[in-house]
């Protein structure tokens, strides 16, 4: 991004704050649509509350598990009833949640080292993973200590045509030995649908038949509270999140977490901090009720963030651009993505986005490079906390076929803004569909 104003380079010099009523009339249009979706989604927010008020109950929570110790972080009891607390929530033995990963990123790359060992295999069932985990594997670039250069053989199962699962192929990927399987539930930068948890509970099932000991390892960023439950209740051996993503509630400053059998939680710790110490150090710097109240607030934020993407879909699918998923698609994460299939509509849509965000309005997203990404990307994410994309973002890589990928929104008036103004904005430049500009010149 850069600090131009809105009305600089790239913009049409309107009043940003002027919006068309055709515009108007097809985002309403599209809400109108959604209704019935977005009452299912409401009524959801019920049971993933019920689920964080029990464990709050069953660890006795209190103002006093608020505080964190200094220094190594020894005895930190607010650390060991905020891990207790997760791990009833998303259904795991034992959970680690801590300030000190970076990234949601950073917490699947210490479950990776955590539990592969030189000699090991990595298999990944859902095709290359999201950009980020390339290097950490050794997909790219060199002299960085990944997996690869500790001796770590990695495979894929390519997917099929449409996206899904090579199950046919299942077999004949496993008949090596292989010490873990890399199940990736959102579709990340990917055009495919994301994983339901019946999928990955299928999918782990059929991998526990061919190789009992295999651990079967989930990505579960994005995917929080979109279901009933979380992937160890459909087997998953561990996984691992952002805070600042659907678990955070938009509040979360920070951090992220590993979940699942408490010896493979451990191994994870021991790459966070160091092989002895483990899930024993590391303080909450007095942040802890950031992330009780995160928690607390999550299953509302992303319940408003499922009804923005069902939004998104409606109202890009009315346009007649390709949507993933379709509005009332089976959903397993918060991200809707829609295929323009040229750079300039995406960067268009972006620039409205970001123009709508509550921080950084002013700025104008640019393509550039970014960390851990093989692709230049082009990111609209104005929100409080910088990267968490829980306000309602979009992103996407410069490359073809040019898809969006848009999630968060605390609530879906937000989304019915940024579409708007999004909508305005590819009128105004003539980047509409062909049957959609001659519509709006003939009116």
């Amino acid at each position: 991004m850069d600090g131009r104003e809105p009305g600089g380079e790239g913009r049409s010099g309107a009043d940003p704050q002027a919006v068309s009523a055709w515009a108007v009339d097809r985002v309403a249009a599209a809400a109108e649509r959604i209704a019935p979706l977005a009452a299912l989604h409401t009524t959801a927010v019920k049971g993933g509350l019920a689920r964080v008020l029990a464990a709050f109950a069953a660890e006795r929570l209190g103002p006093h598990h608020f505080a964190s110790v200094s220094g190594y972080g020894h005895g930190d009891l607010g650390r060991a009833v905020l891990d207790r607390v997760f791990a009833r929530v998303l259904g795991a033995e034992a959970a680690a949640v801590r300030l000190q990963f970076v990234s949601g990123t950073h917490a699947i790359a210490a479950a990776l080292f955590g539990v592969l060992r030189p000699g090991d295999r990595l298999l990944a069932l859902t095709g290359r993973p999201y950009d980020t985990l390339e290097e950490v594997i050794g997909l790219r670039g060199t002299g960085q200590g990944s997996l690869a250069e500790f001796g770590i053989h990695y495979d894929e199962l390519r997917l099929e045509p449409n996206g899904m699962v090579d199950s046919a192929g299942l077999a004949d990927a496993l008949a090596v030995p292989t010490r873990l399987v890399l199940i990736q539930r959102s579709c990340g930068y990917s055009w495919r649908p994301s994983l339901r948890l019946a999928a990955i509970g299928e999918l782990i099932e059929r991998v526990k038949a061919l190789q009992p000991s295999c651990v079967c390892f989930v990505d579960n960023c994005y995917g929080e509270f979109v279901e009933a439950c979380e992937p160890p209740a459909v087997g998953a051996d561990l996984i691992a999140g952002s805070l600042i993503k659907n678990p955070g509630g938009t509040i979360a400053p920070t951090g992220g977490y590993v979940a699942g059998r408490a010896e493979l939680v451990e191994q994870a710790c021991c790459r966070l901090t160091a092989p002895g110490i483990g899930s024993e150090g590391g303080t909450g710097f007095d942040l802890y009720r950031l992330l009780f109240q995160g928690l607390f607030l999550a299953p509302q934020m992303v319940a408003e963030a499922l009804i923005s993407a069902e939004l998104v879909a409606a109202v890009f699918d009315g346009l007649g651009y390709a949507v993933q998923p379709l509005p009332g698609g089976e959903r397993g994460d918060v991200i809707q993505a829609v295929q323009f299939g040229a750079a300039p509509p995406l960067q268009t849509v972006c620039r409205a986005f970001q123009a709508c965000s509550p921080v950084g309005a002013y700025l104008d997203p640019v393509p550039a490079p970014m960390p851990g990404y093989a692709s230049e990307l082009v990111m609209a994410g104005g929100s409080f906390i910088d990267g968490s994309t829980s306000e309602f973002s979009a992103d996407g890589p410069l490359r073809p076929p040019y898809v969006l990928f848009s999630q968060g929104g605390t609530h879906r008036c937000h989304a019915e803004l940024a579409l708007e103004r999004a909508l305005n904005a590819l009128a105004e430049a003539g980047q509409l569909p062909d049957r959609q500009n001659r519509s709006i010149r003939s009116d």
